[in-house]
């Protein structure tokens, strides 16, 4: 499994190249942005940490798939699709940058990683996780189809809600059709 570059209308996810390292960096230690990734904000030592295992395990054995967003060729973001355990079966992840907030990339997004669970990897069903406080998500996936599940209550109290989206009762037919190209390998 290589990771194949998608495109959307307006958005490009390519796999991840080493001179994206700065751009990776400096998204995920914006805490606007990271607050809402995994553990929320770390040293900057762990996220080159983290961007070095994308090239060390993730790419190198296969993993899952993890991309650069680019729009118009500047890097404006994060994604990926993977198994998780939280939700037993693949989680969809994405991050974009404050500067992109607003324009509807985060749509795009979800909307590319959804479209390639469902298309390219034959998925039935795919997963998000988003904190309870993250309206902005929350909010989002829900516009796209996604329906909430459950909770899952955080060692630190803090509530996750987890979101499925089916292929079987999608509303927008995006996983059997694709009439703007998102989510299609290029």
């Amino acid at each position: 499994m290589t990771t194949l570059a998608l495109h959307t209308a307006r958005l490009r996810l390519e796999p991840y190249t080493p001179d994206d390292e700065e751009e990776f960096v400096a998204l995920f230690q914006d805490t606007r942005v990271s607050r809402w990734m995994g553990e929320g904000p770390q040293t900057e030592a762990d996220d080159r940490a983290l961007f070095g295992r994308i090239f060390s395990k993730v790419y190198a054995q296969d993993l899952f798939d993890v991309w650069a967003v680019r729009h118009e060729g500047r890097f404006i973001g994060h994604a990926e699709i993977k198994p998780s355990p939280d939700v037993d079966g693949q989680e969809i992840v994405y991050a974009l940058a404050t500067a992109g907030w607003g324009q509807g990339f985060g749509t795009e997004i979800a909307e590319a990683l959804t479209g390639y669970g469902f298309g390219t990897l034959g998925l039935t069903e795919v997963h998000a996780t988003v904190a309870a406080e993250n309206t902005a998500s929350l909010a989002l996936l829900g516009r796209i189809g996604f329906r909430h599940v459950r909770d899952t209550v955080e060692d630190d109290g803090s509530t996750t809600r987890v979101l499925t989206r089916s292929a079987a009762s999608d509303p927008t037919g995006s996983a059997t059709r694709d009439t703007a190209g998102a989510g299609q390998p290029r």
